[in-house]
């Protein structure tokens, strides 16, 4: 009893100063199994998945803009003064946001200036027009009394000298002709007052169409929810949301904020380029909210994006994936963290290990399989993966126990080979590699059945 008691006050020892490991040394003799250093096969349901974090958006919405006009008005960034809080309720007609007007209003003065100049312009030629036209027809009115009077003294030249009557014929003509020329340039005259008329009229009408917009931009300022909703503010392009102080430009569309459709909700979570290789349309989809950690929805995977993207303050390269909740739940608010677990990969009625107890030597896949109260290098043929174990499809059994570190004596062990195995040989392309240590594991390539069923592959052959 003196010598149990020493020896576990030892072992206490020994776990203080040098932890498990040391302690697992002493202890192994005692007949006990260190379940962190020995593991034991599992058979059962096998899932690969990728973890990501996301946020909640509606993939429908309405949105609250800037006047679809403002860029003919010479507004191209507008500044939002005020705007409610995000998350009001608002009813349709409800003020959401005021623009600023300042730049709109020094607009309107400059505008209202020149429609005044216009408009001056245009009464002054209509008055040079008037005056004209005037002195032209009384122009016309003398030579058609001076025509009368050629015409009298041809009739009393009949009985004069050839000479006076030629004379008075010439003057007569002198008089028609003059007559026919003033009309002509009294119609062209007329003309030219026309046009000179629509050219400023025109003048004065672009001013009045300017001032109009303008108006009509300046009651646009003024934001009113078009429906009844929650008020959700929009994000710029470098992902901050728009508030008081912010810009609205013209070119990304204007809108100042949205009112969502709660009733479709889907979770925008981004992909690292390594992990989204296996993510595809359909995959099923569990979701949690960070609010609410013991709420579980389900979704499913419905685009990923063909073309990568960095992120703001991040440098690696990511793939923008849509993730669509099923059902309706009326807690779910836009902007909301969710933790995405898709499923990628499955397989049912499998044999699996910890990934930590998979090696490798020379090509040959292999794990340390307890055997009494010693170790054997078995080799094994593996399938799908996740982060923590992987799938045995040859070289384990129901309830076999495997090392997840490496026995004192390995250097001594030789691989049990399974029977037709192949690995390591040169057809396998794998020969003439002597590294040894854990197995780095190729990215898995399955995907799942539609709507997420699992497959049961045939049992993996007993070593004989």
């Amino acid at each position: 009893m003196a010598f149990l008691r020493k020896r576990w006050v030892i072992l206490m020892a020994v776990i203080l100063v040098f932890g498990v490991p040391g302690a697992w040394l002493l202890a192994r003799d005692s007949g006990t199994e260190d379940s962190s250093v020995v593991a034991r096969v599992r058979r059962g349901e096998f899932k690969v998945t990728v973890t990501t974090s996301g946020e909640l958006r509606a993939p429908r919405s309405v949105k609250m803009t800037a006047p679809p006009n403002a860029q003919q008005a010479n507004q191209h960034q507008m500044k939002i003064v005020t705007i409610v809080p995000e998350g009001t309720i608002v009813k349709e007609g409800d003020l959401v946001a005021e623009l600023d007007r300042t730049n709109l209003a020094t607009r309107m003065n400059d505008v209202n200036i020149a429609l005044t100049k216009a408009t001056a312009v245009a009464e002054q030629a209509m008055l040079d027009s008037t005056l004209n036209l005037s002195k032209a027809r009384e122009d016309i009115k003398t030579l058609e009394l001076g025509l009368e009077e050629k015409r009298l003294a041809k009739e009393q030249a009949v009985y004069e000298a050839p000479t006076v009557r030629r004379q008075a014929e010439i003057d007569l003509e002198k008089a028609q002709r003059a007559l026919v020329q003033s009309r002509m340039d009294y119609k062209t005259k007329t003309e030219q007052a026309q046009a000179k008329m629509r050219e400023v009229g025109a003048d004065v009408q672009r001013q009045q169409n300017i001032l109009k917009t303008a108006t009509d931009v300046m009651q646009g300022f003024t934001i009113r929810a078009p429906g009844a909703g929650m008020v959700i503010y929009e994000r710029d392009w470098s992902g901050k949301k728009k508030t008081a102080g912010s810009q609205v430009n013209v070119w990304d569309g204007g809108t100042v904020a949205t009112l969502p459709d709660l009733s479709q909700m889907e979770s925008i979570t981004y992909i690292n380029e390594i992990d989204v290789r296996r993510v595809v349309v359909s995959q099923p989809v569990t979701i949690t909210l960070d609010s609410d950690p013991t709420k579980k929805l389900i979704g499913k995977v419905t685009s990923v994006a063909n073309v990568g993207e960095q992120r703001p303050n991040s440098d690696a390269k990511v793939f923008e994936v849509k993730v669509e909740i099923t059902g309706t739940d009326t807690t779910l608010r836009p902007g909301m963290t969710t933790g995405n677990t898709i499923l990628t990969d499955q397989a049912t009625n499998v044999l699996a290990v910890p990934i930590e107890a998979l090696n490798r030597e020379e090509g040959v896949s292999f794990v340390y399989k307890q055997a009494g109260s010693g170790a054997i290098k078995q080799e094994v043929e593996v399938g799908i993966f996740n982060d923590d174990e992987v799938v045995i499809t040859r070289g384990l059994e129901d309830d076999d126990r495997v090392l997840l570190t490496s026995p004192p004596d390995r250097e001594r062990l030789t691989i049990q080979r399974l029977p037709g195995s192949k690995a390591g040989t040169p057809e396998t392309g794998a020969g003439g590699d002597t590294a040894v240590g854990k197995v780095t594991i190729p990215p898995a390539t399955g995907t799942p059945a539609p709507n997420g069923a699992g497959r049961t592959p045939a049992a993996p052959p007993k070593p004989s």
